[in-house]
This record gives C-alpha cells, structure tokens and sequence, in this order.
C-alpha cells in the first residue's frame, strides 16, 4: 500500500532519522516510489544528499579524534567512541581500483582500517607496531565499505584491535592491529 505524499515524506524522515546513512535507492525500495520521488521529498524536507550527511557527521566525529587529524584518515569516521570502538565508510572510485578489472587495490582496505585504529585511540602519539590481514573477498568500483573496529586489549604500550570491513553485510575484509602509543606524561618528559 502506497503512502500519502504527507505521510510518506514524514516516513522518509523518521528512517533517515533513524539511520542517516541509508541510500536514496533503499529508501525507493522501502516506500515503492521512485528515486527521484525520494530526492524531490528530501529536497521538500531540506535533507541533504547521502554524502553530505555522511560528510556532516565525519565533521562531528573528527571533533573527538585526538591522534590523526581528520583529513588524514582514510575514509569517513561515522561513529567513534574513543579506546573502545569505530566504524568509517569509504566510497571505492576509479583511483581505488586496477584499471583492467576495476577491483579495490588491497592498499584502499588495509589504509582505512589501519587509520580507523589510529582514530580510536585517544592518545597523542598512535603508530601501527604490526598488524595480520585477511583479503576475503573482492571489492568493486562504486562499493561503500563499512570498517568497523573493535579493541580487544590495552596494555601500557599497546592497544589491539579487530578490524572487520563489509560491503552490504559481506565480510571482505579482516585484521587484528597491534598500536603502540604513547601517554601525555611520555610525550612532555
């Protein structure tokens, strides 16, 4: 059953509400309406683009980062709650594929999650000591992939962190990084 206009524009608000990460498509395929009937209700409801949303909130998040600067990382940091967990997206281009196939260059994957651990430390100084990486599937032209990091252990040097990076709800890529870091004490002695 098809909603009012009314109706579905206060609908298409509570799920980008919900979940501001959603796609103009998946939002068609929800209510049974077209994309562009999707873009002209955002328009009407003055909700940006999906990547402007995405874009606002890095903005927001880059705020809580204290060990990379924000345009340093690779991706963009949707959700961090410091020394414990995060998630970045990034959205694969022409520049992150081999030309003749048009498949992600295993680089693209290992430097967002390698970043994405360095975000979630909220420490001064963060290096990678030594990381083990899976490649688990390929990952295409045009595919958004969704990094997700985990930490596991604190010592006094070390953080380690599990990285597991999906597109859709495909596992494609994994890792477990060892970060060393250094205190404020260390830094100012």
């Amino acid at each position: 059953m098809k909603l009012r206009k009314i109706e579905r524009r206060n609908a298409i608000k509570k799920e980008i509400e919900k979940n501001p990460f959603i796609t103009d498509q998946d939002l068609s395929m929800l209510f049974s309406v077209s994309i562009q009937t999707i873009r002209l209700d955002r328009t009407h409801l003055n909700i940006p683009e999906l990547r402007k949303r995405i874009k606002t909130v890095a903005r927001k998040n880059h705020e809580r980062i204290r060990s990379i600067d924000g345009s340093e990382i690779i991706g963009d940091v949707i959700n961090v709650s410091p020394d414990k967990h995060a998630t970045s997206i990034i959205k694969v281009d022409e520049d992150s594929v081999f030309t003749r196939n048009k498949i992600a260059r295993g680089h693209v994957l290992f430097a967002q999650a390698n970043s994405l651990c360095v975000a979630l430390i909220h420490r001064p100084i963060v290096l990678t000591r030594d990381s083990k990486v899976e490649f688990l599937q390929p990952v295409k032209l045009n595919d958004t992939v969704r990094a997700e990091a985990q930490t596991l252990d604190i010592t006094n040097k070390y953080f380690t962190i599990k990285v597991e990076s999906y597109v859709k709800n495909a596992l494609v890529f994994r890792g477990t990084f060892k970060m060393y870091y250094t205190s404020e004490d260390e830094e100012n002695g």
